[in-house]
Formats: C-alpha cells, sequence, structure tokens
C-alpha cells in the first residue's frame, strides 16, 4: 500500500516578519505566505504563526493538521527547561514556545535555531548538497552558525553547536586585543568583528569615515583604497575565524549567508589565507556562496521533520 508524503511547512520567526513556505519532497516551494511580527507580544506571535499555517494549508488544499511543521527562531531552546533563551526578539524569552504552538496546532513541532535552519536548508538541496558535513554561517547584523553532518542538525547537549560569533577572535594581533565590547559580556567575540555593523564600525575606526557594509564592499570593487583596507583586514579575521572551525570540525563545505555573503571576493581571497592557520597540509574544505538565499531559513524549518 502506498502512502503520498506529508507536505512540509516551514516557518521563520523573525523579529519583523513571520514567513512561512510549503514545499513537497523534492523541494519544490507550492506556496509562500508573509505576515509582520506582532513585536512585544507573545501570545499575539502564537495566533500569527498559527493562522499562517491554517493559510498555507488552505493554499495546499489539504485538511487542517495535514502538514508538518517546522519553525526556525532565534534563539535557542534551553534543553533543561524548554525554554527559548538568546533570542534577540526578547518577548520570546523564558518562554515555552514549541510545547505552546504545539498546543495551537495541535501536533508536532520541529522547533530549531535560525542558522541551524539555514544550514540544513543549503545543507539539504542548496550549496552544500551530497556533503557529509557543512558548516554554515550567517555574517549579517549579527553573525550565527549551524553544523549539519549526514543530514541532520547537530544541535550539542547545550543546544549551542556552530555558536562560532561568541568565541574569541583567534590568533589576535595587538591592535586587536581585547577586542570591542559584545553584548554577551564579554570582549573580541567573532561577532564583533565579523558581523555588518563590526566592519563597519572597524573602518570608521580605521579611516575615520562612515559608511555601512554594503557600501564599504560596493566602495573596494571599485578600488578605494581605505575600503579595500577595510576589507582585507576583514578577510583576515573571517579566514581565522574559519580556520579554527576547520580544525575542529572539519566539514567538507562552508556555505556563507547573510548580507556579506554577497562579497564575491571572500570566495576567493579567504581560502587563500586560511592554509596559514589550518592544521593540514593542504585545506580541501570548500567555501561557497548560498543557494537559497533569504530562504533558506523558512526551506531550511520546512526540512526540520525528517
Amino acid at each position: 500500500m502506498s502512502t503520498v508524503p506529508l507536505p512540509r511547512i516551514g516557518v521563520d520567526l523573525g523579529g519583523t516578519k513571520i514567513e512561512a513556505v510549503a514545499i513537497d519532497p523534492a523541494g519544490t516551494e507550492l506556496v509562500r505566505r508573509r505576515v509582520a511580527a506582532p513585536r512585544g507580544d507573545y501570545a499575539a506571535t502564537l495566533a500569527a504563526i498559527a493562522a499562517l499555517v491554517a493559510d498555507v494549508e488552505r493554499g495546499l488544499g489539504v485538511a487542517p493538521g495535514a502538514a508538518t511543521v517546522g519553525v526556525g527562531t532565534p534563539g535557542a531552546r534551553a534543553p533543561a527547561s524548554g525554554l527559548l533563551r538568546g533570542s534577540n526578539s526578547v518577548w520570546l524569552n523564558g518562554r515555552p514556545i514549541r510545547e505552546d504552538l504545539e498546543a495551537r496546532l495541535g501536533r508536532a513541532v520541529a522547533i530549531a535555531n535560525d542558522a541551524n535552519c539555514f544550514a540544513l536548508s543549503e545543507a539539504t538541496d542548496g550549496a552544500g548538497a551530497g556533503a557529509g558535513v557543512v558548516f554554515g554561517v550567517i555574517l549579517g547584523t549579527g553573525v550565527g552558525g549551524g553544523l549539519v553532518v549526514h543530514g541532520k542538525v547537530l544541535e550539542g547537549r547545550n543546544a549551542i553547536a556552530g555558536e562560532w560569533g561568541h568565541n574569541p577572535l583567534p590568533w589576535a594581533a595587538e591592535d586587536e586585543r581585547p577586542g570591542p565590547a559584545c553584548y554577551c559580556g564579554l570582549a573580541g567575540c567573532i561577532e564583533t568583528f565579523l558581523s555588518g555593523p563590526g566592519l563597519a564600525a572597524d573602518h570608521a575606526s580605521g579611516s575615520g569615515e562612515t559608511a555601512d557594509a554594503r557600501t564599504i564592499v560596493a566602495r573596494a570593487d571599485a578600488g578605494d583604497p581605505s575600503c579595500l583596507r577595510t576589507l582585507g583586514r576583514y578577510e583576515s579575521r573571517l579566514a581565522r575565524a574559519l580556520a579554527h572551525v576547520i580544525n575542529i570540525v572539519d566539514p567538507d563545505v562552508i556555505v556563507l549567508g547573510g548580507g556579506l555573503s554577497n562579497a564575491g571576493r571572500l570566495y576567493e581571497n579567504v581560502p587563500r589565507l586560511w592554509s596559514a592557520w589550518v592544521f593540514a597540509d593542504s585545506v580541501a574544505t570548500r567555501l561557497v556562496r548560498h543557494v537559497h538565499g533569504d530562504s533558506s531559513g523558512v526551506r531550511g524549518a520546512a526540512w526540520l521533520h525528517a
């Protein structure tokens, strides 16, 4: 007796928007919906997700409850308590979001950090498809990471696997110590150097000019000397940070996402540099750009149900 695979719904719970997508078993997008996030209101957030899932199921033409649901969130569920922690959407912190969503939706809900969802999406049918070990990196307003091993997200005992952004910048030069203060309470975290705001702050410090990350990259591409120097420092720091990951995890592929992943020069320059710090005679790890872009998070959430 044959069975028809359940459609998969992924939900990306962002700070300003909530997006849902339905995909079939081959990864083909079937339905996509988006609503504004009810900022500061936990109960309204749950209601918005439930309404969005119902709308997607109507669009699929299936009965309510017929699809699997995975949710990507900022932050992560603490293993001991099941409560969300570390979310920059602070109204979600300290809440049993998976259990509350399961009660609302009347089915099991898979939930994972948004960086893990990005990594899973790219490992499943994106830039890391077919690779055994994929490290997904988000270089945006913050710096996130996720690790997928043989098609499964590795969350870790403390649900922090892949959180490379809150390690110190490795092999730091004297002028990089102690490093900028980080919101986590420490200083010199990778995130403070490699996020978009971190790049902008470094450029301002080094040149006296104010520019955002996108402008710095564009001006460097046009040959601007000060922006070229800033990106040179950025590439050295990214190479060292990723060399640290390679030395510990030794992934087949590292996939970059987030706004700074669109700087094409990274894919040539960073692998050329990281060999100086990787403990190997040669480095076969590939550094690649994402395939699914901004859709990777919501698609990865859909793939959470094995």
